[in-house]
């Protein structure tokens, strides 16, 4: 039997893909917003693909903050443009 691959839903483009082939920004039960390269840190997770084009429609349709019920530091929105630029 083939082991099932867990789908996540991109914020920008709204497509389902496989988690590994996601980026993962998780807010901490503390409040923190950081990003998660590993899948394994606690707290609630929200998943975008590793294309600057789906990161802008984020941005500009305000996903990440809907997915967490906060603002977002602008380090972050910087951190996920470093990593879909230099980090594939």
């Amino acid at each position: 039997m083939q082991k099932k691959i867990p789908m996540r839903q991109c914020l920008g483009c709204r497509e389902a893909k496989p988690k590994k082939e996601l980026i993962r920004v998780v807010r901490s039960p503390e409040g923190q917003i950081s990003l998660d390269f590993k899948g394994k840190a606690s707290g609630r997770g929200a998943y975008i693909c590793h294309d600057p084009q789906c990161l802008k429609k984020a941005i500009k349709s305000k996903a990440l903050e809907r997915a967490f019920s906060t603002q977002i530091p602008p380090e972050i929105y910087d951190k996920l443009n470093e990593q879909m630029e230099g980090g594939q």
